[in-house]
């Protein structure tokens, strides 16, 4: 299977990286791995609706843009369904078993994702209702998808 990350923003935090590289690295032994990584857009501090939905708008398309045609999509949305990590493997699994073998996760930036970007999800799901910072989630995420393959192969995880 085909795991693909669209993220807004670029990591600087070297514990970030360097988490996300781990889990990375574990995961690779059952699925293909890319982060691609979207530039975000510069905005001013305090902005108008009309500057957040430019924003949003115009990371939209750069996240469109790097998503392959025939790929499931699954938006990071604060109100996106609340899965068990033994859904989100089964989910995985049910992907791969009906044909679906290349599947990207859409991370967005600070302001949210654009109204196109949650048109083309196929899936949204949330890590909860309170906010985490867009680079955190990142970690989150692979971590998820790292464990919801050790579940669907019935292999331990340390708790």
């Amino acid at each position: 299977m085909h795991i693909q990350i669209v993220a807004v923003g670029k990591l600087k935090e070297k514990y970030l990286v360097q988490g996300i590289a781990e889990y990375a690295k574990r995961l690779g032994a059952y699925a293909k791995l890319d982060i691609v990584e979207v530039p975000d857009e510069q905005a001013p501090e305090s902005m108008s609706a009309a500057d957040e939905e430019r924003v949003k708008t115009k990371e939209g398309e750069r996240i469109l843009a790097k998503i392959k045609d025939g790929s499931h999509v699954i938006v990071m949305a604060i109100d996106g369904q609340m899965w068990t990590s033994e859904q989100l493997s089964s989910h995985i699994a049910d992907l791969g078993t009906y044909g679906k073998s290349h599947v990207t996760f859409i991370i967005g930036g600070s302001n949210g994702l654009s109204a196109d970007v949650m048109r083309r999800a196929d899936t949204k799901i949330s890590f909860g209702r309170i906010t985490y910072p867009h680079q955190l989630i990142r970690l989150i995420l692979v971590e998820q998808v790292y464990r919801a393959f050790k579940i669907m192969r019935g292999e331990p995880y340390h708790k």
